[in-house]
């Protein structure tokens, strides 16, 4: 072991001390409220194989073009083919291989190839070597070394909120804006909820949760089937982390259909893992589209205005009355009540089987990763976000079932996102029941690197974590507090981002 990863160890293990009242040293608790505690850990240390390098992209086939190659890694013989062009124009190119760690339900090994040029101690340098390189007919960016997600003891900025509910009195939720359909900074919901602290919670694309969305027992997010995340109870009292599915389904009359999503965009599928019909697949695909011509989508009042367009739709109220059937989308949600809007195919069956006038049932059951369906009551709240890190006290990352390893030949997702170091944010409950809600600082060269998914894993069981749940990351990372503000260093250069919901502390009421 080298003496950064041994330091990283040493001071993550005094992370696992009981916590004590405030102490003018940064690596002490600082007690935010009774119960709970701010840590800030400075880990690592930056060395002199911390470099910028440029790295050049490869063509998806071995006769692309070069200069319009956009992936970042590939099979040997294409990056043969790249070095050797660059060695024509001059270059001294060299050849890396990047190795994938192993997963829970994936075994690791090699992921693909990389092609490299020069070892630069700054930005500039990186980047003046880059435009030669584009200038010759190449494609390529910069990347910092530490942040390929191999150094255990590349420089890290860990801030933990630990919440002891012996001592805390308070609950820990899940917030958002007016609407779903709608953005607010971490900050503003602190601010306006009067919480005292929180961090970020699910990724949003198109104004919606991309995942399944409980909150006090209700459903207002469709799954990703299969995902991992998080079940809260009792105020945050108690934690489950595991894999999840949802079905919903619409009766009216003797006909019967499975509605396709609930709170998002019809047609459009993020995250994949839907319930039918998907393309290209409906298997889960983090960040990545899918899509479906013939679905019906739900509309809560959580939600805001439904968007509007071609289809049909059905107005329902709080007990299932039909109040309207339209040929067109776009009705606001009854106070209390939804709307079912169809695309496609899903029209016609809308049409032919809803009457206004009529009641029609919508029924919802959640199942665990066991296949046991999951009580939705009043205190429950279920986020999917994903993937699970620690499992029973062993890391258990579900990569392929969290969809966080790319169908497809091209691994240029799988390389950036998966396997090189980015910000993270992080949910876990230690073995005294306390709850960990962390954020890893990431993409600021020689301040803090940020962590693989593997490393993110590790570092929550050494915070003591039993269960643990990866949150929404990159430029979203972000932990504030009512007294300070804004705890870590957001990595987008305009500061912290809007989120579609986020995770609160709050004081007992």
């Amino acid at each position: 072991m080298n003496g950064k990863a041994l330091l990283s160890l040493v001071v993550a293990a005094a992370l696992l001390a009981p916590t004590g009242p405030a102490q003018a040293s940064p690596a002490e608790p600082v007690t935010v409220a009774p119960g709970v505690t701010l840590t800030q850990l400075s880990l690592g240390a930056k060395d002199s194989d911390d470099v910028w390098t440029v790295h050049v992209y490869l063509p998806a086939t071995i006769d692309g073009p070069l200069d319009r190659a956009a992936t970042a890694l590939g099979p040997r013989e294409i990056a043969d083919r790249v070095h050797a062009a660059l060695v024509e124009k001059g270059f001294e190119p060299r050849i890396e291989q990047v190795v994938m760690p192993a997963f829970a339900d994936h075994p690791g090994g090699p992921l693909g190839w990389i092609v490299r040029i020069g070892r630069y101690a700054t930005a500039d340098e990186a980047a003046a070597e880059l435009a030669e390189v584009k200038a010759a007919g190449f494609a390529g960016g910069t990347r910092y070394t530490a942040q390929d997600g191999t150094d255990t003891g590349a420089p890290q900025k860990v801030h933990v909120l630990r919440v002891d509910f012996r001592d805390f009195h308070g609950t820990v939720e899940t917030g958002f804006g007016p609407t779903l359909n709608g953005m607010e900074t971490l900050t503003d919901l602190v601010s306006s909820t009067g919480a005292v602290a929180g961090i970020n919670a699910q990724w949003f694309l198109n104004g919606s949760p991309t995942g399944l969305y409980v909150k006090n027992g209700k459903l207002i997010g469709s799954a990703t089937q299969g995902r991992g995340g998080i079940k809260l109870t009792k105020g945050g009292r108690h934690v489950e982390v595991d894999s999840y599915t949802a079905h919903v389904t619409l009766r009216a009359g003797r006909a019967t259909a499975e509605i396709d999503g609930v709170n998002r965009m019809p047609g459009e599928v993020w995250n994949c893992g839907g319930v039918g019909g998907d393309q290209p697949t409906e298997k889960p695909q983090h960040d990545f589209k899918c899509t479906d011509d013939s679905e019906l989508v739900r509309f809560t009042p959580e939600w805001g205005t439904p968007p509007a367009g071609e289809g049909a739709e059905a107005v329902l109220d709080a007990h299932g009355k039909v109040l309207a059937v339209n040929p067109t989308r776009g009705a606001a949600v009854p106070p209390g009540g939804s709307t079912i809007q169809a695309i496609g195919d899903s029209a016609g069956w809308l049409l032919a089987n809803v009457k206004p006038g009529r009641r029609v049932t919508v029924t919802e059951r959640v199942e665990d990763g066991r296949g046991h369906q999951v009580p939705l009551t009043k205190d429950t709240t279920i986020l999917q976000v994903g993937p699970t890190l620690v499992r029973d006290g062993r890391i258990s990352v579900n990569a392929a079932a969290d969809g966080i390893i790319r169908d497809g030949s091209d691994q240029t997702f799988t390389y950036n996102w998966t396997v090189r170091a980015n910000p993270r944010s992080m949910i876990g409950v230690d073995r005294q029941g306390r709850l960990l809600l962390v954020v890893v600082d990431g993409r600021q060269d020689g301040y803090s690197e940020g962590l693989g998914i593997a490393q993110t894993a590790a570092l929550m069981k050494r915070l003591g974590a039993v269960q643990a749940l990866n949150l929404d990351g990159g430029g979203s990372s972000v932990m504030a507090t009512a007294r300070s503000g804004i705890i870590n260093r957001p990595s987008d250069a305009t500061g912290q981002r809007a989120l579609g919901n986020v995770f609160l502390i709050h004081k007992g009421r």
